[in-house]
């Protein structure tokens, strides 16, 4: 017997599109369209530069010069099948990913799993808290413990309270932050030949310290909580779109156009991430590492950066930590909830509770449990005297390594026919993934040779 909640007692029939809806859709023009367009994908792009992203990639920069500008050429095909499969597995069953793995692999297989995942998202949790705390340290004199819990206070209370509707819009336009790195590199002296020869011509130096910033690039870019957040994503998204009932009841209703719409959304998503990564090196190799700084130690030398955005201003180092901190309070105002969303939903998933942001708190009170206790654990690592921005290229390292099994079992599901009937991955989704996974497993075998 399913037990419905009283707030979810509706007509099943009534759920779904109606004329006058797509009529009033079709008066908005093909812009409005493209708009209604971005949804997962895009939200899931940014979230992937989140702050431990940026330090990652302005650490590789710094560190490294231009030598690492070609993973992101490698990466972005590599993310793109990832998602891509995620997106159709959350689509086709209209159930999220750990879901679909405790039905089709056991419980054996998925509490691991799960487990990896939210260790995993703790760790980048509290890094990111972190760095929005250390950010925000360099525009006002505030304590760092009492900043850390003011965002983990303010993320939990947006989360929990504020509409799934509204916080998607928010979440789209918070993405705009990364847009200070392209700009930066069109005004700073780039030379743009040797930087296309070093995306074009792959550099590898077989050393530990390039090895761990390769798969912290890699990490940050596949991450595993990515996976589960754009797969419960989908089906939020088609729950909204009226294209699948709260309850369950009836497989979605898709078509091809819907799925190509979705392709073409999490294509966008991967380009604008793998694209403001590329930037963000690139502005570090030419700002920080031909300038001598080869270390970013704290958000203020990272935050150097982007000095040759405004260095025609007066106080120009304060203004580009301005932005600096903007965007990576923005960002991270962004991706602590998916982090803590992708944990909910996955042990939401896991043990059968009722889950989603669509609904409200009294309606999933166990799913809006883990979110807080996710916040506030991570919250906890900013109390143990780490480093905030090493914490975040170590979650981006600790992510390389977690995501290997996890695109295992995710190249296995999306190729399944049993799962997925007539949409299960073709040629090109199974050579991506598969490809992924052996990229992804001989950085991390080499890394871990490395330390032995």
């Amino acid at each position: 017997m399913i037990k419905i909640h009283p707030d979810e007692a509706i007509n099943e029939d009534e759920l779904f599109s109606s004329p006058d809806r797509t009529l009033r859709q079709r008066r908005k023009g093909p812009f409005g369209r493209f708009l209604r367009i971005l949804g997962p994908g895009i939200i899931t792009g940014a979230a992937d530069d989140d702050p431990s992203g940026i330090a990652t990639y302005s650490q590789a920069g710094a560190q490294f010069g231009l030598a690492t500008a070609w993973v992101m050429l490698l990466s972005f095909p590599l993310m793109t099948a990832v998602q891509e499969a995620c997106m159709r597995i959350g689509a086709v069953t209209g159930k999220g990913l750990a879901a679909v793995i405790r039905e089709n692999n056991g419980r054996k297989l998925l509490y691991p799993v799960v487990i990896l995942v939210v260790l995993a998202n703790t760790i980048n949790i509290g890094s990111d808290i972190g760095a929005m705390a250390a950010s925000t340290q360099l525009l006002v004199p505030l304590s760092y413990p009492m900043l850390a819990v003011f965002f983990a206070l303010i993320m939990l209370v947006l989360e929990i309270f504020v509409s799934y509707k509204a916080y998607v819009k928010v979440l789209k336009w918070l993405a705009i932050t990364l847009l200070a790195y392209p700009v930066t590199a069109f005004i700073i002296n780039v030379n743009w030949v040797e930087a296309i020869k070093q995306t074009l011509i792959p550099q590898i130096q077989f050393n530990q310290a390039f090895i761990y910033i390769l798969v912290g690039i890699l990490g940050t870019t596949i991450s595993p909580y990515l996976f589960f957040w754009q797969t419960s994503e989908v089906v939020e998204e088609e729950i909204a779109a009226h294209r699948l009932t709260i309850l369950g009841l009836r497989p979605p209703r898709i078509t091809k156009r819907y799925l190509r719409n979705l392709r073409l959304d999490n294509v966008l998503g991967m380009a604008f991430s793998s694209i403001t990564a590329w930037f963000i090196i690139i502005v570090a190799a030419v700002t920080l590492n031909q300038n001598g700084v080869t270390n970013i130690a704290s958000a203020a030398d990272a935050a150097k950066a982007l000095e040759p955005l405004v260095h025609r201003f007066p106080n120009a180092g304060y203004i580009a930590k301005i932005i600096f901190s903007v965007g990576v309070i923005g960002i991270g105002l962004l991706s602590v909830p998916v982090l803590a969303g992708s944990s909910s939903y996955a042990i939401s998933e896991a043990f059968g509770w009722r889950e989603g942001l669509f609904r409200k708190f009294r309606q999933a009170r166990a799913f809006y449990a883990v979110i807080i206790l996710g916040t506030l654990a991570g919250l906890c690592f900013n109390f143990v005297g780490i480093n905030p921005i090493q914490a975040l290229i170590f979650t981006a390292v600790f992510n390389g390594i977690a995501a290997v099994p996890l695109i295992f079992i995710l190249a296995k599901l999306s190729t399944s026919e049993k799962i997925l009937g007539d949409y299960r991955g073709r040629f090109w989704s199974k050579l991506g993934l598969w490809t992924t996974w052996v990229i992804m497993t001989l950085a991390a075998g080499a890394l871990l040779i490395s330390f032995l």
